[in-house]
């Protein structure tokens, strides 16, 4: 119930305005979003390389509704590329198709896709293509499958609560594309999502033994303890290397753990969201983990 709230709330403009406009808010925003500049997210990668652990940078902001709007997040991205590959910082870039134009035209989108890919290329730097809500799925896996033929430093997102996504791990790692796993942050219904935590959690697992059996350098993204060992026991128990996937969490989620897969060696990369369009990431945030709504709350009466 409290999940679902959130994610209601997660798209209440009322909310939202109050949360962006209060100072304090803002303030305890920040555990888990870098800042609202592509520099403050450069201080946070500079940070977090200096310990041993990788970044993926994300542009927050989504569902845009004009050309323009796409094309200056299409530059933004770019511009994110271009310094990375500049400094030589340790991280790559995840990006949304609806921000690059998807619910205005599939083919103004997938131009500023290829326009980034391009970008990506030349500068030496992986573009992973983020996953959405369900709505967008098809579309998602379709496109990068095309952008996969010409650009091979891309990848994309499996949600592990959508049943389609056996599926879709199957394809993508038959194409060899990289991919990173997840849970899923969104409300979905029944027709086409698990609803019940252990069915979403059991999925996670089958799609993570398979991405670390055949996968091109997956990435298994979570913060479950459980999870984590389950990953570690299969790849010792099959003789696969560390090196050949990684760890990824969220920027100012389980600090500890991150640190800790770092010492025994494993690759750990944590993503790095930076913009003003901050608030829906932040609430779905807080309604994948109570533990970071009350770390908000309690923030923001001090």
């Amino acid at each position: 119930m409290l999940k679902d709230t959130l994610l209601y709330l997660a798209q209440n403009p009322r909310l939202r305005d109050f949360v962006v406009q209060n100072k304090i808010t803002r303030t305890a925003s920040r555990r888990f979003v870098a800042g609202e500049v592509l520099e403050d997210a450069v201080r946070a990668t500079r940070t977090l390389n200096e310990r041993g652990i990788q970044v993926a940078l994300d542009l927050l902001g989504e569902n845009v509704a004009l050309k323009e709007e796409a094309a200056e997040a299409t530059k933004a991205y770019m511009n994110a590329i271009e310094l990375i590959g500049k400094t030589q910082m340790d991280a790559n870039v995840s990006i949304k198709l609806t921000a690059l134009g998807l619910d205005i035209s599939p083919d103004i989108c997938e131009q500023n896709l290829l326009t980034i890919l391009e970008c990506g290329r030349q500068c030496n730097v992986f573009v992973c293509i983020d996953m959405e809500g369900s709505d967008y799925t098809e579309h998602t896996v379709a496109m990068t499958m095309r952008a996969y033929e010409q650009y091979k430093q891309v990848g994309t997102v499996i949600q592990s609560y959508l049943y389609r996504s056996h599926a879709d791990v199957n394809k993508l790692v038959d194409q060899g594309v990289r991919i990173r796993l997840v849970k899923g942050a969104y409300k979905e219904p029944q027709s086409v999502a698990y609803q019940e935590k252990s069915d979403v959690d059991q999925n996670y697992v089958q799609l993570m033994k398979i991405l670390l059996a055949r996968g091109n350098f997956p990435a298994i993204a979570s913060h479950d303890e459980s999870i984590i060992d389950e990953a570690c026991k299969f790849v010792r128990d099959h003789g696969i290397s560390k090196t050949s996937f990684e760890f990824q969490m969220l920027y100012g989620i389980r600090r500890d753990l991150q640190e800790k897969l770092v010492k025994q060696g494993y690759n750990v990369r944590v993503y790095v969201p930076y913009g003003s369009h901050w608030y829906p990431y932040l609430m779905r945030r807080m309604a994948e983990r109570p533990a970071n709504l009350m770390f908000v709350v309690a923030n923001s009466w001090r």
